[in-house]
């Protein structure tokens, strides 16, 4: 049974234990008045005399004081039960549509807060909960929560229904939307990698200090950098961007994509710079690229780039070499065997990731004279479509090595 009509049941039951009493009481003081006047015929009841409290004296002896004050004090009690009676019948009557009256004051007042200009123009947001919750459970908790033991409904106040979003909340929101854009512009034309420079460096000084939004700027100098036209250009986006992968790094070491970025654009320097820049370069990239890998060991990307440090390495001429030991006491060191298992890896990660993977694959192969893998290799690139700058200069590789290989 619910526990409003448990509570009407109560009332009824009050209120019919009350209507017993009063019933008894007049009957009692109907006897008692007829013993005295049986006794006293002198004296009567008048409720309207104003002559006393209730007894007029007529014509007949004195009656005791005490008998006065006993009847008085009957009488008032009769009265106050009677009143009693009538307000529970009262309440008794009112209490099936209470519910509903409440319902539409709460209503009511909730219409004219939200619709007064501070409540317009401050959004508000309703406070979650910590988990998820079910529609199902969440209603009924909440009917249970706003119905109160007298079986009333309660209100919520603003503090508990609705929150403020706190600044610190309205900078997070803003920083995810603008790297979901980003990242968006990132797979676009080379207009949107322009853009998205643009924006990431006008958002610099409000997020400079994220590390998801510092790799993605470095992201983007890289892009850039690959749709420069000209060499002066293209040198000044790898040496800005390697300045900030540099800054992102030491902003939060434990970003697996700072680490990638940095040494991305640290190969992308060696391009423009000293034989001794170079190969100190070289260093970097391999010793960022080991701990993007540690950080995040399923990224096929670090793999690629890996498997290309080390092909480039293992293709060094013994001169190379030389001028590395001298420069820095021990040359860097990979085989191709080296590059074909960090290729394989990433093709374990993520089959067919992406047309250079293939080719270089198949220059492995056929380096190690495996011919017959390597024209396997090859038939996987020609499947894939070109649909990127990098792809399309892929194709170029692809269609020297096909000859090679007797394709």
């Amino acid at each position: 049974m619910a526990q409003a009509d448990s509570k009407l049941l109560v009332l009824g039951a009050l209120a019919g234990v009350a209507g017993v009493s009063v019933g008894l009481a007049v009957v009692y003081f109907r006897g008692l008045r007829s013993e005295r006047r049986a006794s006293c015929p002198g004296f009567y009841l008048n409720r309207t005399s104003d002559q006393g409290p209730g007894i007029m004296v007529v014509d007949g002896p004195g009656m005791a004081t005490g008998q006065t004050e006993v009847l008085d004090r009957l009488e008032a009690l009769i009265q106050c039960v009677s009143e009693l009676k009538d307000e529970m019948k009262a309440l008794k009557n009112a209490l099936p549509t209470l519910q509903d009256q409440v319902r539409e004051e709460l209503r009511g007042r909730d219409e004219a807060r939200r619709a007064t200009p501070q409540h317009r123009a401050t959004p508000t947001r309703r406070k979650r909960a910590p988990g998820a919750i079910s529609g199902v459970r969440a209603e009924t908790r909440s009917s249970e929560e706003a119905e109160s033991e007298g079986g009333y409904i309660t209100a919520l106040t603003d503090s508990e229904e609705d929150e403020e979003p706190s600044d610190e909340e309205q900078s997070e929101d803003k920083l995810s939307a603008l790297l979901d854009r980003i990242d968006r512009l990132h797979q676009g034309s080379e207009s949107d990698k322009r853009e998205s420079l643009g924006v990431l460096l006008e958002h610099r000084e409000e997020f400079g200090r994220s590390s998801p939004f510092l790799w993605r700027l470095v992201r983007a100098y890289c892009d850039v950098h690959d749709i420069s036209s000209t060499l002066e250009e293209k040198k000044a986006q790898a040496e800005t961007g390697k300045r900030i992968g540099e800054e992102a790094v030491s902003l939060n070491p434990t970003c697996a994509e700072s680490h990638q970025w940095y040494a991305i654009m640290c190969g992308i320097m060696a391009e423009y710079d000293t034989i001794q820049n170079k190969i100190k370069n070289g260093y970097i990239f391999k010793d960022h690229l080991d701990k993007a890998i540690e950080l995040k060991p399923r990224d096929p990307m670090s793999y690629y780039l890996l498997g290309r440090w080390c092909y480039a390495v293992a293709q060094l001429s013994w001169i190379e070499r030389k001028v590395a030991a001298t420069l820095f006491g021990e040359p860097p060191s990979a085989t191709v065997e080296d590059a074909l298992n960090n290729f394989l890896k990433v093709e374990e990660i993520q089959p067919a990731y992406s047309k250079l993977n293939y080719i270089f694959l198949a220059k492995c192969y056929k380096d190690l004279g495996r011919r017959e893998k390597a024209r396997e290799m090859c038939e996987a690139a020609r499947s894939m479509n070109s649909d990127s700058k990098e792809d399309a200069e892929a194709q170029k590789e692809l269609d020297v090595l096909c000859p090679a290989l007797g394709l």
